[in-house]
C-alpha cells in the first residue's frame, strides 16, 4: 500500500480528496451519507493484498474534498463527472465501480451513461434509479423529506449534541467521525445538499420526463447487495434491479447487518467482492 495515498486533486474545478491505493486492477469504492473514504477502510487491505488498485475518493461536499454552496452543484450528473474526472486525473480508463448509499446511486449512474469506463459494478443498499418505490419504501425515506428544509434541517440534526442524528443513524456507522466531519463550517449543509439536488419533491411532468425514459440498461456485469437491518432501503427492491441490468446479475442478502454493510460484514463483503471482481 502506499505510504502517503491521500491527496487533493482538481476535478471539475474541484479539489477532491482522493486515495490511491496499491497496484493492479483498478478499482473505485464510492461511499454515501454521512460517510467518507473512511467507510472501506477495511476493504482498502483486503483488495490490495487480492492484487487490485483501489481508489476511494471523498465525494463533492463531504469528508475532506471541497463543498460548492450552490445546490445544484450536487446534481448526480456532476458526481458522475467528478467519477470519470477522477479517473482521467490517475490515467485509468477503467475500473471496477463499488458503491453504498449515495455511491450506489452514483455507481448506477455512471455504468448506464460511461459504460466504456465500468468494468464490473457491484452496488450496495441502493436498487436502480427505476425500480418502483413502494409505500414502504417511501415511509423509511421520511427523513429525505425532512432533510428539503433548508435550515430548520441543520438546526434540528445538531440540536442537543446531534440527538436527532443519534437517533436517526441508530448507533450504526461511524457515529463520532460523522459528528467530527458534520461539526465543521458548512459540512452538514453540504451534505443534505445531495438530498436537495437530486431528491426535492416536484410536480410531475407530463409527458412524463424523457430522461428517465431515456436511462439506458446497465451492460456491465452487475452484483446487488442488500442487508435485512437496513432501516432506510426496503428489501425486494434490489432484487428488481435485474431487470434494468442487460449485462450478468447476481443478488446477494447479508442478514442482520445494517444499512453499513462494509463496516457490519466486512468480511463477507469482502469475500464477495473478490469472487465477482476477480
Amino acid at each position: 500500500m502506499n505510504e502517503n495515498p491521500g491527496r487533493l486533486i482538481e476535478v471539475n474545478g474541484l479539489g477532491m480528496y482522493v486515495e490511491d491505493h496499491g497496484a493492479g486492477d483498478p478499482v473505485i469504492l464510492l461511499h454515501g451519507w454521512p460517510d467518507s473514504a473512511r467507510l472501506w477502510r477495511h476493504q482498502v487491505p483486503f483488495l490490495t493484498a487480492h492484487g487490485f488498485r483501489v481508489i476511494t475518493p471523498d465525494l463533492r461536499g463531504m469528508g475532506r474534498s471541497e463543498r460548492p454552496a450552490e445546490v445544484a452543484a450536487y446534481h448526480i450528473a456532476n458526481v458522475v463527472g467528478d467519477v470519470t474526472g477522477i479517473l482521467d486525473a490517475l490515467g485509468v480508463e477503467s475500473a471496477h465501480l463499488v458503491g453504498h448509499d449515495w455511491g450506489a446511486a452514483v455507481a448506477w449512474l455512471t455504468a448506464m451513461t460511461n459504460p466504456q469506463r465500468v468494468r464490473r459494478l457491484v452496488v450496495l443498499s441502493v436498487p436502480h434509479p427505476q425500480v418502483p418505490a413502494t409505500i414502504r419504501q417511501r415511509e423509511m425515506a421520511w427523513y429525505q423529506l425532512y432533510f428539503q428544509f433548508e435550515g430548520a434541517a441543520e438546526a434540528h440534526l445538531a440540536l442537543g449534541d446531534w440527538a436527532l442524528l443519534r437517533e436517526l443513524s441508530r448507533g450504526d456507522g461511524d457515529q463520532q467521525q460523522y459528528l467530527a466531519d458534520l461539526s465543521r463550517p458548512g459540512a452538514l449543509t453540504a451534505s443534505l445538499n445531495w438530498y436537495r439536488a437530486n431528491l426535492a419533491p416536484r410536480a410531475p411532468r407530463r409527458p412524463p420526463s424523457p430522461t428517465a425514459a431515456a436511462l439506458p440498461p446497465v451492460k456491465a456485469p452487475t452484483l446487488g447487495i442488500w442487508s435485512t437491518n437496513d432501516h432506510y432501503l426496503a428489501g425486494g427492491r434490489m432484487e428488481q434491479s435485474a431487470a434494468f441490468v442487460e449485462g450478468p446479475w447476481r443478488y446477494e442478502e447479508i442478514a442482520d447487518a445494517s444499512h453499513w454493510i462494509p463496516l457490519d460484514a466486512p468480511d463477507h463483503l469482502n469475500r464477495l467482492l473478490a469472487e465477482w471482481l476477480s
